[in-house]
C-alpha cells in the first residue's frame, strides 16, 4: 500500500471515534506536558543557579592556612597563621602563565558610625587592588582603591549598597567620612548591587578596605612588635614599673594615640593574612595552577620535602559542581516520574488498539479478501498507534509550554525554552507508539480472513 493511501486510511479509522481517540491520547498528552514543563522549569532553575554560583568564581582559588592541633584540640581549616601578603606576590610572579591576579585577604568586624547613625556590617574585608576583579565586584559610583593606597595603608574604603542606604540616606556618600571602630575612613566608592547569596546573606552589607589598612589601622597597636615576616618594630611607649608586668614587659597603659585622626599607620602587629584569593586564566587549568602554587608556597615557606603543607588550597569549582549536580539530579528524578506517566499512557494506547482490532475484525477480513497482505494490515494499525502518540506529543508540548509560562508568571520561577525537551518528547511519543502498537498490529495481521469475515 502506498504511504499516502495508508496515511489517509489510518486517519479515517481514527476519526470514526473522535472521543475515544482523544481519551486514548490524553495519557500521552499529560505525560509529554509534564516532561516539557519540568525540563523547561528545571533548565531555567539551573541557569539561575549557575548565574548565582558564577559570582562565587569558578575561576577563583582560595588558599587558607592549614589546621593546627593544640592540646588535642584541632582548630580546623585556617587555624594556622601561615600565609603572608608576599605569598600573593610570589604566586603572581612564578605562576604568571596560569594566574591572572592574586590578593591577600583579611577580615575584620566592628561597628561603623556616620554622624548619629551606626551599623554593624555583615563583613569588613580587605584586599589589594586586584581584589574587586577577583571576587567579581563592580564599582557603581566613585572608584576602587589603587595600588598606591594599598601600599600607603590609606584610610579609604568602598561600601556596599546596604551600607549606603542605611548610613547615607538621600546623600551621596562619595568623599564623606565613616568611622570603623575608632578609625575614620573616607568613602571613595559604592559597590554595585549583588543581592543575597544562596544562604540568604546580604552580600551588599559589606565594606571593602585595603588589606594593609585593616592590618595597620584596625588591628595594629602602637608599640607592638611584628610577629612574622618583615622584622620587628620597637615599642615607642615607655611605661613605669607600676604599669608593666615584670615578667613580660607588656605595657598595660599605653599613652593616648591620635591615630584615628592622623594619616600615620600603626606598626603592623603581624604581617600574616587570613587567606589568599587567586584568579586563574581558566577553570580548565585549575589542577595545574594548584600544583604550581603548591610548589611556590612550599618554597616561600621553607618547607623541606616530607613536611606537610602549612596551607590548604581549595578550588571553588568543586563546590559549584556539587551544587549544580544536585539540581540536575532533582530535575532528572522529576523527568523519570513524568516518563512513567508516558508508559502508563502507552499501556492505554495498547488497550484501545486491542479493542479496535476486535471491533474491526470484519473490516480486516474484508481487506484481506480483496488482496491486502498481512504486512499491510500490520502497518495500518501500527501507523494508527504512532499517529495517536505523535498527536498526543504535539498537544503535550503545547500544554507543557503553557504550564511552564503560567508557573513562571504565578510563582516567579525562571523558565528556559527547551528545544531538546520538545525533540525528546516527540521521539519518546513515537517510540511508545511503535512499542505499544506493535502487538495489536501483529495480532490483526495474523487473523484468518475466513474467520474474520464470519466474526460477529
Amino acid at each position: 500500500m502506498k504511504p499516502g493511501i495508508l496515511l489517509i486510511t489510518c486517519i479515517r479509522g481514527l476519526i470514526r471515534n473522535p472521543m475515544r481517540a482523544f481519551l486514548t491520547v490524553l495519557g500521552i498528552v499529560i505525560g509529554i506536558a509534564a516532561v516539557v514543563a519540568i525540563m523547561e522549569i528545571g533548565d531555567g532553575s539551573s541557569k539561575q543557579i549557575a548565574s548565582q554560583l558564577s559570582t562565587l568564581g569558578a575561576d577563583t582559588i582560595t588558599i587558607r592556612g592549614a589546621s593546627v592541633s593544640t592540646g588535642g584540640v584541632n582548630t580546623g581549616m585556617g587555624g594556622r597563621a601561615s600565609l603572608y601578603a608576599t605569598d600573593a606576590t610570589a604566586i603572581m610572579k612564578h605562576c604568571g602563565g596560569l594566574v591572572v591576579s592574586a590578593s591577600p585577604v583579611v577580615r575584620a568586624s566592628g561597628q561603623v558610625i556616620v554622624g548619629n547613625k551606626n551599623w554593624s556590617p555583615n563583613s569588613i574585608m580587605g584586599g589589594n587592588e586586584h581584589y574587586l576583579d577577583i571576587e567579581g565586584w563592580k564599582v557603581k559610583h566613585g572608584s576602587a582603591f589603587t595600588r598606591k593606597q594599598v601600599e600607603d595603608s590609606a584610610r579609604v574604603c568602598l561600601i556596599g549598597n546596604t551600607i549606603a542606604r542605611e548610613l547615607y540616606p538621600n546623600t551621596d556618600p562619595i568623599g564623606r567620612d565613616i568611622r570603623i571602630k575608632d578609625v575614620v575612613f573616607t568613602v571613595i566608592g559604592v559597590l554595585a548591587e549583588k543581592g543575597t547569596d544562596m544562604m540568604g546573606n546580604d552580600k551588599d552589607d559589606c565594606i571593602l578596605i585595603p588589606w594593609s589598612s585593616i592590618r595597620t589601622r584596625l588591628m595594629g597597636a602602637s608599640g607592638t612588635a611584628s610577629l612574622s615576616k618583615g622584622g620587628a618594630s620597637n615599642s615607642t611607649n615607655k611605661a613605669s614599673s607600676t604599669d608593666t608586668f615584670t615578667s613580660s614587659g607588656v605595657d598595660l597603659y599605653p599613652g593616648c594615640d591620635v591615630q584615628p585622626y592622623t594619616n600615620a599607620p600603626h606598626p603592623m602587629r603581624t604581617r600574616t593574612v587570613d587567606s589568599l584569593t587567586v584568579k586563574i586564566k581558566d577553570q580548565t587549568v585549575a589542577n595545574k595552577a594548584i600544583a604550581e602554587m603548591t610548589t611556590v608556597l612550599r618554597r616561600e615557606h621553607g618547607l623541606a620535602p616530607g613536611i606537610l603543607d602549612d596551607f590548604d588550597i581549595r578550588n571553588r569549582q568543586e563546590m559549584i559542581d556539587m551544587m549544580t549536580s544536585t539540581a540536575d539530579t532533582m530535575k532528572k528524578l522529576l523527568v523519570v516520574v513524568a516518563l512513567i506517566s508516558l508508559v502508563v499512557g502507552g499501556v492505554g494506547i495498547m488497550n484501545i488498539m486491542m479493542v479496535s482490532v476486535t471491533e474491526r475484525t470484519r473490516e480486516i477480513g474484508l481487506r484481506m479478501a480483496v488482496g491486502a497482505r498481512p504486512r499491510d494490515i500490520m502497518f495500518q494499525f501500527l501507523t494508527e498507534a504512532v499517529l495517536l502518540c505523535l498527536t498526543g506529543g504535539v498537544l503535550g508540548i503545547g500544554l507543557g509550554r503553557l504550564a511552564s509560562v503560567i508557573v513562571a508568571a504565578q510563582s516567579g520561577w525562571p523558565v528556559a525554552s527547551s528545544p531538546s525537551a520538545m525533540a525528546l518528547s516527540v521521539a519518546v511519543a513515537g517510540t511508545i507508539g511503535v512499542i505499544f502498537g506493535w502487538y495489536p498490529a501483529w495480532k490483526a495481521s495474523k487473523l484468518d480472513p475466513i474467520d474474520a469475515l464470519h466474526h460477529e
